[in-house]
């Protein structure tokens, strides 16, 4: 057993302390400043667009690539150190290193400044999912693990809810620096308490079979996912996921100003009540629905995500082409309301068909296939077609850079739809492999 993990306290095969949901609750606020910490630089993009003068496609490359690139090249080695040592230490580690980086961007004069904090700050990120979502598999039952998710992840919406309210005044009221620096100190703090209050718990708590004490080499382990049909489709149908996901994120705020001619206050208000409420009840909702109706039939740990995505696509388009600004925000509200309904149980499946002492390594694959492929088609992709696009459309060119957010929405959905095919099989393949 590593130095500094603990055995969870189990009784019937259940944690009963208050411990899990503790932690729970600590993971969630960590998830929150990871997402707070993301969003506020597209939030503030229009400012420093005008401050620097950059083009769109600078921005998209720093908004974009540069974060990006350190993010995945760290994701897996930070896996393959959580699947061994204290995820406790990396994640404190992690929030303390990527909260430094987020407040020295708010000093940068020129555009490789900032390439190089949002390049640094992507290291730091990458701590933040795959060894959070491995502590809560060993905190949760199978049962239990995709509410929890959800509850963890719903720290994606709270994070970009409080960056749209803090971030559009401070940025009207004060600048765009200093909503580098409100995102970044608090994440001092909270890396300090989650070491000190936090126990790393038992790995395999939950599983049935003996949890093995050797780690599988890199090797084994990415020829076994790779031979899992339901994890290569979801792998695929969730990078396609991310391309809408990560240029929403990155342009949605310009979108808004630009389309809708509001204010940096006026955008941040408005995107926070129209995303806010339905994303934190899709987050929720999409966990409590995967639990229940997978009970009856498990294929619904796919479906469910699947079907999300289709539902969301068209309620996209008319967000981007409705003139009328409430027209907008409604469309919006609803169509973030399914896509909040993807993650937590597409997380929760990840974990399902790997092996005990791959899960680290699952998500970390995942995440960073979704965010290169995501980061780098999406906001990059956008930015350079918003330039390109620029003198036959002026402000409106937006609309249609932003088009391809959902047509790659719809592409995920039906892609994994078809992984449920083989969800049975490759589930009991990871509970007999250990």
């Amino acid at each position: 057993m590593n130095k500094g993990q603990q055995p969870a306290t189990l009784v019937g095969g259940a944690i009963t302390t208050r411990r899990a949901h503790y932690t729970l609750g600590l993971l969630t606020v960590i998830y929150t400043l990871n997402y707070f910490d993301r969003n506020i630089f597209s939030i503030v993009l229009e400012s420093i667009k005008n401050d620097l003068q950059l083009t769109d496609t600078q921005l998209g490359l720093v908004g974009g690539l540069a974060f990006v690139m350190f993010y995945s090249i760290m994701g897996v080695p930070i896996a393959w150190l959580a699947d061994r040592y204290s995820r406790r230490n990396i994640i404190a580690i992690g929030l303390a290193f990527w909260s430094v980086m987020t407040t020295a961007t708010g000093l940068a004069a020129n555009l490789w400044q900032l390439v190089v904090t949002r390049f640094l700050m992507g290291a730091g990120e990458a701590a933040g999912v795959s060894p959070a979502n491995s502590m809560l598999s060993d905190l949760f039952d199978d049962l239990r693990r995709p509410l929890a998710v959800s509850v963890m992840t719903s720290g994606s919406t709270l994070g970009m809810v409080l960056a749209y309210l803090i971030g559009g005044w401070v940025d009207e009221g004060f600048g765009w620096r200093a909503v580098f620096f409100i995102g970044g100190l608090p994440g001092l703090f909270v890396a300090l308490v989650f070491y000190l209050c936090v126990r790393e718990p038992r790995r395999g708590a939950f599983e049935h079979q003996h949890t093995p004490k050797e780690v599988s080499p890199l090797r084994e382990t990415l020829l076994f996912l790779a031979r899992s049909r339901t994890y290569v489709i979801v792998l695929i149908g969730g990078s396609m996921m991310a391309v809408h996901i990560y240029a929403t994120m990155t342009w949605a705020p310009a979108f808004m100003i630009r389309v809708h001619e509001l204010s940096p206050g006026l955008m941040g208000t408005y995107m926070a009540l129209a995303r806010g409420p339905t994303g934190l009840l899709g987050i929720i909702l999409g966990g409590w629905m995967v639990t229940r109706l997978s009970k009856k039939d498990a294929r619904w740990r796919v479906r469910l995500p699947a079907l999300v995505c289709v539902f969301a696509a068209p309620l996209e388009i008319l967000f981007l082409f409705a003139d009328n600004l409430w027209i907008a925000l409604a469309s919006l509200s609803a169509a973030s309301l399914f896509s909040s309904m993807y993650t937590g149980p597409i997380f929760a499946l990840l974990l399902g068909i790997a092996r005990v002492r791959m899960r680290a390594m699952s998500t970390a694959i995942f995440v960073v296939c979704g965010s290169f492929i995501g980061q780098c088609i999406g906001p990059l992709g956008v930015g350079y077609m918003n330039d390109l696009m620029q003198a036959r459309f002026g402000a409106e060119a937006i609309r249609y850079s932003l088009l391809s957010g959902p047509i790659f929405t719809l592409l995920a959905g039906l892609t994994i739809w078809t992984a449920a095919r083989s969800l049975a099989a490759d589930s009991r393949r990871a509970v007999e492999a250990g």
